[in-house]
């Protein structure tokens, strides 16, 4: 199985107060933006990440496979699960692009 895995060099955090304030103006209806909620450190550069990426990030702990985070995400949003698919899949390549995500090869 090929589970996705942080880079160990990266520093981040969740910014909690943000990210339940993003949750709540979502639960009221309301945008969000792309407002950030995780934080990374990267080469002494500062990025974020909005809450769906933030989440996606979190889950990347070499404990799961893709198809194993669209779950999760799909018990959390009511979204079509191909387009959902469609934007992990897509943001993941990216961080993959970037080498702030990779692939654990090993086998079970």
């Amino acid at each position: 199985m090929k589970r996705l895995q942080r880079n160990p060099d990266i520093v981040w955090r969740v910014e909690k107060r943000r990210q339940q304030a993003v949750i709540d103006r979502l639960a009221a209806g309301e945008e969000s933006g792309d407002e950030g909620t995780v934080i990374l450190l990267i080469s002494g550069m500062m990025h974020q990440l909005n809450l769906l990426g933030g989440m996606i990030w979190a889950q990347c702990d070499g404990s799961r496979t893709l198809a194993q985070i669209v779950t999760q995400l799909q018990a959390e949003f009511d979204v079509e699960t191909a387009l959902l698919q469609a934007d992990v899949q897509e943001f993941i390549d990216d961080l993959i692009e970037r080498g702030w995500l990779s692939y654990d090869q090993s086998t079970d």
